[in-house]
């Protein structure tokens, strides 16, 4: 992709719309499972996360729940571990399905998903 060609301002508004859809599924309450979600935002090189992290009892919790990067001036659905529609929630609030790839699928579905395909 050529410098000229890249829309900053496009990718400035996809990471605050990645940023809103993270927040919006983040627990920040700990209560008494001692799990607690934290969101990752590096906005330098364009990578998001979901995180659980605590213990229950004596089993050391760490998953990565969403996974979400901005590549190519499009973003990418590493992972979604919930029964949340990431890619259509972020089509809700103005994100283009062509610049949504769902990474989490082999590239040979890609076609047959809807969204954009990398």
């Amino acid at each position: 992709m050529r410098i000229k060609d890249f829309d900053f301002a496009r990718v400035e508004q996809y990471r605050q719309s990645i940023c809103q859809v993270l927040t919006s599924h983040a627990t920040f309450e700990i209560g008494s499972s001692g799990i607690e979600s934290q969101l990752v935002f590096d906005k330098e090189h364009d990578h998001y996360q979901l995180l659980e992290i605590g213990w229950e009892g004596l089993k050391r919790i760490y998953n990565c729940i969403i996974h979400l990067d901005i590549k190519d001036g499009k973003i990418w659905i590493q992972r979604n571990m919930t029964d949340v529609d990431i890619a259509r929630e972020l089509v809700e609030i103005g994100v283009p399905k062509e610049d949504i790839i769902l990474g989490l699928h082999p590239p040979y579905k890609r076609p047959y998903t809807g969204y954009g395909v990398a």
